[in-house]
């Protein structure tokens, strides 16, 4: 059995040495069989890893054309956050949604990452998000940890704008962008909430609805995107920056670890 022959198989699976030895010699020196094992040995490996707690991770942008797909991959501890293979790795997770589509992508993401990265990179990983935005002016913003991302996507306006508001959305984190994407269900409950502080501080019944649909106005400066005020203005609304700008938001997307 050549050294050259185990170089390989550690280098394709990540495995130990003493590991591919036996994996060799299993396999009468058949070096796919070999592999075949050791995936099959990574599998459990990565059962007995999948309880362990996801505390860190880093998120991967790729844009082709008008397509951008984002990825993030959560790990164990900052060690691997920090390590460039691991990076690398979802460098390339995201080249793969950009290629396969979003359909396809999570199975085949899910068990790649189970047979294959785990018993590379020695931790338990698992995919926390992905996506992919179309449009023609995209803006991104990666904050420096590589754990916080957006994407702002515009009918109309520049580039260089849609990252300004992609690196505002990275900062403020908003749910929505206006407020009718708000979910009724959600300002009923921010309503009766609402009711039940004002009813506690003794305002008047007839003064509550009034008191909540202000509110309700407020609510909406903090989880819509268009209603916040500019991180580098804060003053001025997001959408009258966008005003000001000519430019119109498509969609947008806020990624977190």
């Amino acid at each position: 059995m050549s050294f050259e022959l185990i170089k390989d198989v550690r280098s394709i699976t990540g495995a130990g040495m003493s590991d591919v030895k036996k994996a060799l010699d299993e396999a009468g020196g058949d070096k796919d069989k070999a592999i075949e094992i050791l995936r099959k040995k990574g599998q459990k490996i990565a059962a007995k890893k999948s309880d362990r707690e996801i505390k860190e991770g880093v998120i991967a942008l790729s844009k082709d054309g008008d397509k951008l797909a984002i990825v993030g991959l959560g790990c164990e501890t900052d060690f691997v956050a920090r390590n460039e293979d691991f990076q690398n790795a979802v460098e390339d997770l995201a080249k793969k949604l950009l290629e396969m589509g979003k359909d396809e992508f999570e199975n085949w993401a899910t068990k790649y990452i189970q047979d294959e990265l785990i018993t590379k990179i020695g931790e338990n990983l698992q995919l926390a998000n992905f996506d992919i935005l179309e449009g023609k002016i995209i803006g991104t913003y990666l904050h420096s940890n590589k754990k916080v991302a957006a994407a702002i996507v515009l009918s109309e306006g520049s580039e260089e704008i849609a990252r300004e508001i992609a690196m505002h959305t990275a900062a403020m984190a908003p749910g929505y962008l206006k407020p009718e994407d708000v979910p009724t269900a959600e300002l009923d409950k921010e309503r009766e909430i609402y009711a039940e502080q004002l009813k506690k501080e003794g305002k008047p019944e007839n003064m509550i609805a009034k008191i909540s649909e202000g509110k309700i106005n407020k609510y909406y400066t903090e989880v819509c995107l268009l209603k916040q005020n500019f991180v580098k203005e804060d003053k001025k609304p997001i959408e009258k920056f966008l005003e000001e700008n000519k430019a119109v938001i498509e969609t947008f997307g806020y990624y977190s670890l």
